[in-house]
């Protein structure tokens, strides 16, 4: 069980400033950390900041991410779609040093109508130089796999293999993982040790420390549905306890939590922040009384040496 906390937070709207307006959101659910947009998800626009909402951002003891647009694709074979979500992401990273993030999270993409292969090849040619460019203080890109609808490069964390591989596994790359996302593309978190294989499976595909955020989202769908449809925390097919063993596996040690769950006001998401700081507490109690066990037991271990030496010495 890994004993480095996770900090738990959430998506956070921006109305009022990227700064004042997020944070004082992350304030009303009790937010550990938060994501933000930097620019309108659904579009190409790119905004400008405003010094003193990063100032804010910067100046917060909450770890920040940003999420890029909804539309980015690496691997479209429009090379009108390619370089806008190239400059989209660009400005991201960019947007997000201002702000001290550490990761931009980014859809992993779709190959559409062309080959695989192709689409792959694409990606080390266009977006490895993006990383080559980074600044040693720029966030790193986390790419997150998708439900595995259509032509999706990459959904089951296996998927991330090749992917890694075109990126020349650089140091700049790292995963955040979608349990919505993990749970529709097949990998059932609910089934006995599903937690534990789904991110073995993700260390051995891309190495030790790779993880670095998770969308923590139960699913309204059922495994291998390959439907992203996010329901709040315990209320979907993904249940409670799954998230529980998420934060106990060594792989999430320290790595946080961010909630995009349903809800138009606070209330909903202070609830699932709630429910997940409850069950990071419980698996605290565990590790301590773990801990406690294995105390006692060398504890008396001792003792029993220590006595059967005093017999030895007495004989």
């Amino acid at each position: 069980m890994s004993t480095q906390t996770s900090p738990i937070g959430a998506h956070v709207p921006v109305a009022g400033g990227l700064g004042t307006g997020g944070l004082k959101y992350a304030a009303e659910i009790g937010a550990e950390a938060v994501q933000v947009f930097v620019s309108n998800p659904r579009g190409w626009a790119l905004t400008a900041g405003k010094p003193a909402e990063d100032a804010l951002l910067r100046a917060s003891e909450l770890p920040v991410y940003v999420h890029a647009s909804y539309l980015v694709n690496f691997g479209s074979p429009n090379a009108d779609t390619l370089e806008k979500s190239l400059e989209s992401v660009a400005h991201a990273l960019e947007r997000g040093t201002a702000i001290g993030a550490r990761g931009v999270v980014v859809h992993t993409g779709s190959a559409v109508s062309q080959p695989v292969e192709a689409a792959m090849a694409q990606i080390r040619a266009r977006v490895l130089p993006l990383l080559e460019a980074l600044p040693e203080d720029a966030p790193s890109l986390l790419l997150e796999p998708m439900a595995g609808q259509g032509a999706m490069l990459c959904a089951t964390v296996d998927q991330l293999g090749p992917y890694f591989a075109a990126l020349d596994h650089h140091p700049k790359l790292g995963v955040c993982l979608d349990t919505c996302h993990a749970f529709a593309a097949g990998h059932d978190l609910t089934a006995d040790q599903g937690v534990k294989l789904t991110l073995d499976a993700l260390v051995a595909t891309v190495g030790e420390g790779r993880l670095r955020l998770v969308h923590a989202n139960d699913s309204k769908d059922v495994c291998g549905s390959r439907k992203d449809r996010h329901e709040n925390i315990g209320r979907g097919h993904i249940g409670e306890r799954p998230f529980a063993e998420l934060m106990a596996h060594p792989a999430a040690a320290g790595v946080p939590l961010i909630i995009e769950t349903p809800g138009r006001s606070a209330e909903p998401h202070k609830t699932d922040i709630d429910t997940l700081k409850r069950l990071r507490a419980a698996n605290a109690e565990k590790a301590k009384d773990a801990e406690d066990e294995a105390f006692e037991g060398e504890e008396s271990e001792k003792a029993g040496d220590e006595d059967r030496e005093a017999r030895s010495s007495g004989d």
